[in-house]
């Protein structure tokens, strides 16, 4: 600070002198001399600043290049030292490593506390066929919930992927979902290719932490095992307008329920599907679509009054989806409301066996969910749904030639299964959920199984955004 000073003393008396006496005077000799010696004094140690920093710079980038030299030396050859990749040359160009797999990966834990007046293992739909999947309302007391890993990540410009591993109550971990998918083949479409969510319906493409309730609604149990999840591959064309609208089509094995692996080759299951979707004003907007669905079954076994019974046949099944929302201004931050539904039709017809004795069968059966969730305040909603299903009287060959009683099938007997729930759940972020819920099942003739859950579902990690 004092040659500063110093300096610039120097420099005001040096110009504030008049022309007249620009002469080498003694004095003005003398300043002059001051300010070269303080000029050249700052610049050597700039210079030397410099120095140091450019060393600095060279050394942190050989003992960089020596440590990446070293990696891919011993991945090349373990049992080799490599003592060249420790003298790279000062300055040289710093090897970025390999960095071409880095997906976003998420964990979602969830669980629930459960406490059910009937024996779930007990539960059955009255007059359908047991279905395979995940059906009823899961175990007693504590229990785990499924909890969800997820990694994606982009392949390269064509390509991206995803791998979603479910893991259960009961320690096993399953593929929910393994595709890669196109990124952009122009036109507006896109294909999908390997175990995938099936976008027929509304609610079956989502994972079920995003869903407004604990359980899945009665029809998609009892039509779809919980949620249909072909392997196989996905066509999806988004139409270049300003209304929304998409239609896909989808090939699968056919190993999902209601089919099952009948160890054939080719295309064993097909669905279509179309949506559509608009804005009403600056607060509501609307989704509707139907989807189709067609498989086989062949040996689908269940077990009736104790009597194994087997069904061979076609199964298809219609889907109508519906969604209003509506938020003030578009905004859902203070208040919002939801409004959901959908319709299922399923036909079976092919021929039922029970013991060694089998004749033509035939089904006609349908269900729907209706509800509605509101978001009173920030962080908190409430909501009500209604499921019913209609089970029909199906035709049974074996009972209307009289080779077995009516009552030889006592699961197939008319019924129309219902239940009613409510739920209030609070979500301090977008991260974190705690939901209490109330139904009163209806599934079981007879049998009403007030059943009262407690469930948290915990977000950890990058994650995508949710479908509309």
């Amino acid at each position: 600070m004092l040659k500063q000073s110093g300096l610039s003393l120097a420099l005001a008396a040096a110009f504030s002198l008049p022309l007249s006496a620009a002469a080498d005077t003694p004095e003005l000799a003398a300043i002059r001399a001051q300010v070269a010696e303080m000029k050249q004094s700052y610049e050597a140690r700039l210079q030397a600043l410099e120095r140091r920093l450019q060393d600095a710079q060279a050394a942190a980038a050989a003992a960089q290049n020596a440590a990446v030299g070293a990696q891919q030396a011993a991945a090349a050859a373990p049992a080799t030292p490599a003592p060249a990749a420790m003298a790279a040359a000062p300055g040289a160009r710093v090897a970025q490593p390999d960095n071409s797999f880095n997906p976003s990966i998420s964990l979602v834990l969830g669980g629930t506390f459960a406490d059910l007046q009937r024996d779930p293992g007990t539960y059955r739909f009255g007059g359908f066929i047991p279905p395979d999947g995940e059906i009823g309302p899961g175990s007693r007391s504590f229990n785990l919930g499924e909890s969800e890993l997820t990694m994606t990540a982009n392949i390269d410009p064509m390509f991206a992927g995803q791998l979603t591993f479910a893991l259960t109550a009961e320690n096993e971990a399953e593929v929910e979902e393994a595709f890669v998918r196109t990124r952009a083949l122009g036109g507006g479409m896109n294909l999908k290719a390997g175990r995938f969510l099936s976008s027929v319906g509304y609610l079956n493409g989502q994972h079920s932490h995003t869903w407004d309730f604990v359980d899945a609604p009665l029809a998609y149990q009892a039509f779809l095992g919980g949620q249909y999840r072909p392997d196989g591959i996905q066509a999806r064309w988004l139409a270049p307008l300003d209304t929304f609208l998409e239609m896909g089509a989808e090939l699968g094995s056919g190993r999902s329920f209601p089919g099952n692996d009948r160890n054939k080759n080719g295309f064993n299951a097909t669905s279509l599907f179309a949506h559509a979707g608009d804005d009403i004003g600056d607060s509501s907007s609307w989704r509707a679509g139907v989807s189709w669905l067609r498989t086989r079954a062949a040996g689908r076994e269940y077990e009736d009054g104790g009597v194994p019974n087997v069904f061979d046949g076609r199964s298809t099944i219609w889907l109508a989806d519906a969604v209003y929302k509506w938020a003030p201004n578009g905004n859902p931050t203070q208040t919002n409301f939801k409004l959901q539904g959908e319709y299922m039709r399923r036909k079976e017809s092919g021929t039922l066996a029970s013991g060694e004795l089998a004749d033509a069968y035939a089904s006609t059966q349908s269900g729907w969910y209706l509800q509605g969730v509101y978001q009173f305040m920030p962080n908190w909603r409430v909501g009500l749904r209604h499921d019913r299903l209609a089970s029909n009287s199906p035709f049974i060959g074996l009972v209307d030639s009289g080779a077995l009683p009516a009552d030889a099938f006592p699961a197939l007997a008319g019924y129309k299964p219902k239940r009613s729930s409510v739920m209030l759940d609070w979500s301090p972020s977008e991260f974190s959920r705690l939901r209490l819920q109330f139904a009163r099942d209806e599934a079981r003739p007879g049998q009403p199984d007030n059943q009262v859950f407690l469930q948290y579902i915990m977000s950890l990690g990058t994650h995508a955004g949710h479908t509309f």
